[in-house]
């Protein structure tokens, strides 16, 4: 950050290293799908668990018959909906289900807050839809905070909203106060009587 800084369960984390921030149960998905193509769904999220339980990638080839990888790896599945598709290739699904795959290898370390950075990019309606649900069922058993471009999640999802513009904090609040706030309709919709929806 240029200026500020960034608390977290009491603590300031603005300079710590990525693998301490996990440690303290922050997880994360990217705008950018990552998940390794080249494995199957259950063993992209076994080696997520195999990684938060502190074990070396040099036993990859393990992680994929491990029952104590596979284990929790099924329930993460289970959770995010792609049991059915626990043994295809991740390159073989869909964006919607990488995207979901990619939440269940974040949850794998049963986060404390789970950063999600557009988990709507590059879907189409019915697959944002689907999503949509997937994180409205989510948000029953886990914080998120959520950056997205995609007004009708934010609205179906948030509880709180905090609009930038151009990096700037303009309002924040509920869904109801962001809708009626009349800066945020004139920096979104350039009219100050338009409505949100």
């Amino acid at each position: 950050p240029d200026a500020g800084t960034i608390h977290f369960a009491g603590r300031d984390v603005t300079r710590l290293p990525t693998h301490a921030r996990v440690q303290l149960g922050l997880a994360r998905s990217f705008q950018i799908t990552s998940v390794l193509r080249e494995f199957t769904a259950l063993e992209n999220v076994a080696l997520a668990v195999q990684a938060h339980a502190g074990h070396s990638f040099r036993f990859l080839a393990d992680s994929r018959r491990d029952v104590r990888l596979r284990g929790p790896a099924w329930r993460g599945l289970e959770d995010v909906g792609l049991a059915a598709r626990a043994d295809t290739l991740a390159a073989a699904l869909s964006h919607g289900e990488q995207r979901q795959l990619e939440i269940a290898m974040a949850l794998a370390g049963d986060p404390k807050l789970l950063l999600l950075d557009e988990p709507m990019a590059g879907m189409g309606v019915e697959e944002s839809q689907r999503m949509i649900d997937f994180l409205h069922m989510l948000k029953k058993k886990h914080a998120m905070l959520l950056i997205e471009h995609d007004m009708d999640a934010v609205f179906r999802l948030a509880d709180r909203i905090t609009v930038l513009v151009y990096g700037r904090a303009i309002a924040s609040g509920t869904p109801q106060e962001i809708r009626a706030n009349a800066e945020v309709r004139q920096a979104y919709l350039g009219d100050e009587t338009a409505e949100i929806v």
